[in-house]
């Protein structure tokens, strides 16, 4: 497999909460396959293209291309070592949200913890990414932008990061008003028994990009032991 980019993300472990959000996206990161996807009254396959790409999971840094003096083995070994060296992180639960027209999943209660544990993730291993190019720079948007977004994009190749970063666990694309509001009903009742109280992020997942496919996979998990 060729891979086109790294990120570290928050995948949940195997269980109940994994299989039924690998099962609605139609895609198992971590086994690298595709999966039948529910039906539950909605059209499952048209509106999760986007996160379907990605698999289910939460960004802590998000998605670059590898220095060139950089290599694969020396960034998981990088990732397994700032996973020994952060401790984990205990919220109350998760809850459905509509972000800006697309459903996602976001945490209860104070997530200055978890920001600090993405700050201290994409710090960490900033000295692994490639600078960006123009048309990756263009696909942000930076006229869009606020000054201290427009900075962290050119610091961190990313806007949303540090205290501009948002946790959230993705489910749909943008959606029409008419459809978010089904679709919402729908996901809070199918995802309602198997949200986890508490919500625990005790792992880095390194995730791939697969050149070819585009889909990206769980290459590695290292827990967080610090």
């Amino acid at each position: 497999m060729n891979i086109r980019r790294y990120a570290v993300y928050y995948a949940p472990p195997a269980g109940a909460f994994a299989d039924l959000a690998n099962h609605w996206l139609g895609w198992d990161a971590e086994q690298g396959l595709a999966i039948a996807q529910p039906e539950w009254g909605l059209p499952a396959a048209e509106i999760t293209r986007e996160p379907r790409r990605y698999g289910f999971h939460g960004t802590i840094k998000p998605p670059f291309r590898l220095a060139t003096d950089q290599s694969v083995e020396a960034l998981q070994g990088s990732v397994q070592a700032l996973a020994a060296s952060l401790a984990p992180v205990t919220l109350p639960g998760l809850r459905l949200k509509n972000l800006d027209g697309f459903l996602a999943l976001v945490p209860q209660g104070d997530e200055g913890p978890l920001r600090d544990l993405s700050s201290a993730v994409v710090r960490g291993l900033e000295p692994f990414r490639a600078p960006l190019n123009e048309a990756e720079i263009a696909r942000r948007r930076p006229e869009s932008l606020s000054p201290r977004q427009r900075e962290l994009l050119a610091e961190f190749g990313y806007p949303y990061v540090m205290e501009e970063f948002r946790f959230h666990l993705t489910l749909t694309d943008r959606l029409a008003p008419e459809i978010a509001t089904e679709a919402a009903d729908i996901l809070q009742r199918q995802f309602a028994p198997v949200l986890p109280q508490p919500f625990a992020i005790a792992e880095l997942c390194l995730f791939g990009e697969d050149s070819d496919s585009g889909q990206f996979h769980l290459l590695h998990r290292a827990p967080l032991s610090g």
